[in-house]
């Protein structure tokens, strides 16, 4: 690999020369071997050289480095100036780059967000969900032809006059936005833009298990792109209402009783409410007020991995009651008797316990 040139001589000035002296160089050198006016065969060659050397010492960091370590400091720094590659810094002094990609402009379709109410029940079970909702939608009557602007191909050569002589620069068509795409003005449903604003009936498929907050993407029913561009895409925003009796937590679902006295105090099976119906749960002698019991997978299934499922989770609490039968007061005035007894050893042996401490 032949080695390179030094910068300084590349751009013929000195290794003291100015930030202006380097720019009046600069544009001296790159106007003698532009490719556009200069026709010999190494021109392009040294275009890329001229560009890459202004490139190192119009930046002080660069320049530094490349003034103490030579080449060898500002490796890779350059970056490709190659012809047509030389972009920002061609640009400011001539207005524009000369290389065109001769491609198509494509624009993704917007993103659209619509929300949806779910009770529940449909939140845990899944399933089909009706919508309608308004967006943009490609027009099916009218072709698409050729932009008249750019003859489609989505770039026009504008020409600019500069001190330094006239130079094309190519861009992107304003009237077709790049695509090369135009559509028939005259067309009813949509006056020639290629799209229409309609409704649109989608059944969206609701997932067992999801949640509040959770969204659902529809691939490509957003809007419509431009070009070659992909449609957009809509995402379900799901709200789920709250239920009378089940609160969800996670996957798991908690649920709130009241028992009586006697139920608690003795023990019993009865009857829970779930998702998947009734189930029976056995209430240990003794249960205290508070306590929680687990009934094992009957929660909810989890969205993301459809083999797992919750648990539901059933707090007891005594239920006191308000008004009493006489039978039933007879039975509780005989359990207050019974139970007086106890009663007063156990804030006997309380007191004790306090004295204890403090003796």
């Amino acid at each position: 690999m032949p080695e390179k040139r030094d910068y300084y001589d590349i751009l013929g000035v000195s290794k003291r020369a100015t930030d202006e002296q380097l720019k009046i160089a600069f544009r001296k050198k790159a106007l003698e071997y532009h490719p556009d006016r200069n026709k010999s065969k190494d021109a392009e060659e040294k275009f890329k050289e001229i560009n890459e050397a202004y490139q190192i010492l119009s930046d002080s960091e660069k320049r530094a480095k490349y003034d103490q370590f030579g080449h060898a400091g500002v490796t890779g720094a350059a970056g490709s100036a190659g012809f047509g590659g030389f972009g920002d810094i061609f640009d400011a002094f001539f207005g524009g780059s000369q290389s065109s990609s001769n491609k198509k402009a494509s624009y993704r379709g917007a993103d659209l967000e619509y929300p949806i109410t779910l009770e529940f029940e449909e939140s845990v079970f899944g399933g089909e969900k009706g919508i309608t909702i308004e967006k943009l939608i490609k027009c099916d009557i009218c072709k698409t032809i050729n932009c008249s602007n750019c003859s489609g191909t989505g770039q026009i050569k504008r020409a600019q006059r500069t001190m330094f002589g006239q130079f094309t620069q190519v861009v992107n068509c304003q009237k077709c936005s790049g695509t090369g795409d135009s559509f028939d003005s005259g067309c009813q449903k949509c006056k020639g833009s290629g799209r229409y604003q309609d409704t649109k009936n989608i059944f969206v498929t609701i997932p067992q298990g999801i949640d509040d907050g959770m969204q659902i993407r529809l691939q490509g029913e957003g809007e419509p792109g431009f070009g070659t561009g992909q449609d957009g895409d809509l995402y379900i925003v799901v709200k789920v209402q709250e239920h009378n009796i089940f609160v969800r937590s996670g996957n798991n679902i908690e649920i709130s009783i009241e028992l009586n006295v006697p139920t608690l105090v003795l023990g019993g099976v009865i009857k829970i409410p779930t998702i998947q119906g009734e189930e029976s749960l056995t209430i240990a002698p003794g249960t205290q007020s508070g306590q929680i019991f687990r009934l094992r997978g009957k929660g909810i299934v989890d969205v993301r991995e459809q083999n797992k499922r919750g648990d539901e989770l059933i707090k007891v609490f005594v239920k006191i009651p308000k008004k009493l039968t006489k039978e039933q007061r007879e039975i509780y005035q005989k359990l207050r008797a019974i139970s007086e007894d106890d009663t007063k050893k156990s804030v006997s042996d309380w007191v004790s316990r306090i004295k204890d401490r403090f003796s």
